[in-house]
């Protein structure tokens, strides 16, 4: 019988540089190429400067995201905290044009559903293996879909994107389109934008913080 440790695959472009080390554990490595992985223009890596200039786009190009950004937006909401590090959530990569098209309809008729980029992020609590009451996980799940929804639009931003993030649709239109009994969270729309816009004006923090 051939004793060979079996051929250990990854995507094209993401191979690790070191596959001989007996403790590699092939789930980092991987998200760490991904990651560190570099784009054809400039990444703006403050994020202050990021969270700053966010802002939501309604009108994106037809220009195609580049393959390299969405692994890189997809593997930051796998890098967000989640409880007991259990991940309950799922991410859904509608490409489908049929698909996008039935998501405006499930979301309220919101035309820029159908964006270049659509992500469905699902909450998935039987994940988090905690002992912890039923109505508790559920909660940890939208908190860990929140979270992952989060990061995945900063880091679309930080890569010369735009997003908007919807939360107005009919759960199980959205649920029926991408073929899930999971829960949806929320639904991230992600392009390259027709017009930059400074961000609005927003509320003072002495009016969003309240020391007790």
């Amino acid at each position: 019988m051939d004793s060979k440790e079996p051929e250990k695959i990854y995507p094209s472009g993401y191979e690790p540089k070191d596959t001989n080390s007996a403790d590699v554990n092939v789930r980092n490595q991987l998200l760490s190429e991904i990651l560190k992985s570099s784009p054809t223009e400039f990444i703006n890596t403050d994020l202050f400067t990021v969270m700053s200039k966010r802002r939501s786009t309604r009108k994106f190009t037809d220009k195609i995201v580049e393959t390299v950004k969405i692994d890189k937006i997809i593997a930051a909401a796998d890098t967000a905290p989640t409880a007991g590090n259990f991940q309950g959530f799922e991410i859904f990569y509608v490409r489908s044009l049929e698909k996008k098209q039935q998501l405006v309809e499930a979301c309220n008729n919101q035309p820029y559903v159908n964006a270049p980029v659509v992500l469905v992020f699902c909450k998935n609590p039987s994940r988090v293996k905690l002992d912890f009451p039923e109505e508790i996980l559920k909660k940890f799940a939208i908190q860990d879909a929140t979270l992952a929804a989060a990061y995945s639009q900063l880091a679309a931003q930080a890569l010369g994107l735009s997003s908007i993030w919807i939360g107005m649709f009919d759960e199980q239109k959205v649920m029926n389109v991408i073929n899930t009994d999971l829960i949806p969270s929320s639904v991230l729309c992600i392009g390259y934008p027709k017009q930059d816009k400074f961000p609005k004006p927003r509320r003072n923090l002495k009016e969003i913080v309240h020391a007790v």
